[in-house]
């Protein structure tokens, strides 16, 4: 098959909605071949109208990723672009929340990201040349009640982001983290639905409550940012020359990681337990 080698590539994972779909039509706006990476194809033949190609990804399973990654190798003959969006938030008391769930919280948001940047950097490091955009979170900066394991990934995506940073740099690779605060999508009502089904009635239940109450909230549009703004912060990354390597946008975002710096640990935990509405006894 032949091949357009002047027009860029993108694969966006989670593309079926919210910051993923957002992204993909950014991106195919600006002229790249989109890949829109999901479980559920039939959920993005809105995407393949918009000229985006859909593709059935499972970030959960190295088959689905190691075949997603050669057919686009095939179909475009590169990959320019990487945007590791999958993912979602688990939250629930420490002591509450099943093992199993919490390993499927770092299968999808952290090692679902790591190997396919592993698939996807050899055809960028034979290029030299490549841009890796994780999304984490203001998440992986600040804490809150009840959200121990997803906070937990997400700290390990920045640090993962830090370190791979640096390794992939004399391959002219760039690594670019997108800390997102309160965006309109679906992330906020699974999160509140996840805190419920463990936490609406065990010793933690008063917290539990309140957290999913508080995430509800975040869901509408009186806390939270619509998802085009990170599509646009992730395109204006991955154009700009000399991109940063981080970019906090969205609602809350760089107050409350300006407030988790400058407050001492116990602080910012009154302030987040009153922001969430939790009780302090």
């Amino acid at each position: 098959m032949s091949h357009n080698l002047s027009m860029k590539v993108a694969l966006v994972t989670g593309a079926s909605s919210g910051i993923g779909e957002a992204t993909a039509l950014k991106l195919a706006n600006a002229g790249y071949t989109v890949y829109g990476a999901a479980r559920r194809v039939e959920r993005m033949a809105h995407l393949a109208d918009a000229g985006i190609r859909p593709i059935r990804m499972d970030v959960t399973d190295d088959a689905s990723m190691q075949e997603g990654v050669a057919k686009i190798i095939a179909e475009a003959g590169r990959i320019d672009v990487l945007v590791n969006n999958a993912g979602y938030g688990s939250y629930g008391a420490l002591e509450d929340v099943p093992m199993d769930e919490a390993r499927y919280q770092f299968e999808v948001n952290v090692f679902g990201a790591a190997r396919l940047t592993q698939l996807v950097l050899p055809h960028m490091r034979a290029r030299r040349a490549g841009r890796i955009v994780n999304i984490t979170s203001m998440g992986g900066k600040i804490h809150t009640p009840l959200g121990a394991w997803y906070h937990a990934t997400k700290f390990a995506l920045e640090a993962i982001s830090d370190c791979l940073r640096l390794e992939v740099r004399p391959f002219g690779i760039d690594v670019i983290v997108i800390e997102p605060g309160g965006i309109r999508s679906e992330w906020a009502g699974i999160a509140a639905d996840k805190v419920r089904a463990v936490s609406s009635e065990s010793a933690y239940a008063p917290q539990g409550n309140a957290v999913a109450d508080s995430l509800a909230a975040d869901s509408t549009q009186r806390r939270s940012s619509p998802p085009e703004l990170i599509g646009r912060t992730v395109t204006k990354a991955v154009t700009a020359r000399n991109p940063r390597t981080r970019y906090a946008v969205g609602y809350g975002a760089k107050p409350m990681i300006f407030l988790r710096g400058v407050l001492p640990d116990r602080t910012f935990d009154a302030f987040v337990r009153r922001a969430t509405g939790v009780p302090s006894n």
